[in-house]
């Protein structure tokens, strides 16, 4: 299957716009799993001195 140029452009967009959002979805990740190690620490630390 050939694609127009208009159709390689289109689908070009939208890998560029779905990695974009991919991206942002990362860094959300990213800083969810921070939160998360840093509750989890610190909840490791409150049991470590019981």
């Amino acid at each position: 299957m050939e694609l127009t140029p208009e159709q390689l452009v289109a689908e070009f967009q939208d890998a560029v716009i779905e990695l974009y959002f991919a991206r942002k979805r990362i860094v959300a990740l990213e800083a969810q799993n921070a939160e998360l190690q840093a509750r989890l620490a610190a909840s490791e630390g409150d049991v470590e001195t019981v």
